[in-house]
């Protein structure tokens, strides 16, 4: 515990990320006792003094994320009842975010759902990063602070001093591809992608712009199954760039994505640790960036009442 009141603690979702936070502030991470009883009962006990501390309480959406997020609801409501002075919670990798709009007959909107269960639980913020979208931002009955982890991958291609770059996206996505284009001072092309919203299968009907002969950076804020990654690269591909790379923020990865990625035109798959990679699955061509400096920053300004919009300058993230 630092003098000033700062406490970090970590559900079990990543560990390593929580780790990589209190290093980052120069404090211990919180002691806390977590277990599941033989009834599948979650049972959580903070095992320090948090009376009138400001506590962040860290837990990203991995698998399995229903007992990920009961887990994160636990601890937040142990924590209150600990008389924390304010708890917000540090979800890198928000559950459910792609429930988020009534796109069905009669179909929850989740996203809202858990935003409204962590209020109740007992959150006075939440700070998250790179939401599937926008309005999810707007769910939060409580203040909560969207950051995202796009300017750390495009920092790393820009470092590699590439002089042919062009971004690709597709149009679910074209907010993300094209401020990324513009930080990397890159031409953008886009693809036309389709998914059924029932099967979840994905079309991919065509490609504008021009990568053929080029180096060609792929796009993403997630990636779950990687048929998006596939599709999209069979038209890419079909294009003749000079090479392709991709990038997303969130790698969700099923045991197929991580095949799909390694069997890939791919020189190299760039994405963040805001959710654990499975170390059991092939990660030749995987690249991590820890997004720890990132949120241990956030917290800071948090903690002290700093800007926090200020993380999203130029001069800060990019």
């Amino acid at each position: 515990m630092h003098d000033n009141g700062l406490m970090v603690f970590g559900c079990r979702g990543h560990p390593a990320l929580t780790e990589g936070i209190c290093r980052e502030l120069g404090c211990d991470r919180g002691a806390m006792e977590t277990f599941e009883y033989g009834n599948d009962n979650t049972f959580v006990r903070v095992l320090e003094n948090v009376r009138e501390a400001d506590v962040f309480v860290v837990q990203t959406a991995g698998r399995p994320v229903n007992q990920s997020v009961m887990e994160l609801f636990i601890t937040i409501d142990a924590l209150r009842r600990a008389s924390a002075a304010r708890v917000t919670a540090v979800v890198p990798y928000f559950p459910y975010m792609r429930s988020d709009k009534k796109d069905q007959p009669r179909v929850a909107i989740t996203a809202r759902l858990v935003a409204d269960l962590l209020a109740t639980a007992g959150a006075n913020r939440v700070l998250t990063l790179d939401l599937h979208a926008e309005q999810i931002g707007g769910f939060f009955s409580i203040p909560s602070d969207h950051l995202s982890g796009m300017p750390l991958l495009t920092r790393y291609f820009e470092d590699l001093g590439f002089d042919d770059l062009v971004v690709v996206g597709d149009t679910g996505r074209i907010k993300t591809a094209s401020e990324c284009a513009r930080r990397l001072r890159a031409p953008l092309a886009v693809l036309d992608k389709f998914r059924d919203p029932l099967t979840a299968e994905v079309m991919v009907r065509g490609l504008v712009g021009d990568v053929r002969g080029r180096t060609v950076l792929y796009v993403e804020d997630e990636v779950v199954t990687g048929q998006s990654i596939r599709e999209g690269l069979r038209e890419i591909v079909k294009q003749e760039p000079r090479a392709v790379y991709a990038a997303c923020v969130h790698p969700v990865f099923t045991d197929e994505a991580y095949e799909i990625v390694e069997a890939s035109p791919l020189e190299e798959m760039v994405v963040t640790d805001s959710i654990p990679l499975d170390p059991d699955r092939p990660q030749g061509k995987i690249r991590v960036l820890p997004v720890a400096p990132l949120l241990a920053e956030a917290i800071r300004r948090i903690h002290t009442g700093e800007s926090v919009s200020a993380l999203f300058s130029e001069s800060v993230v990019a």
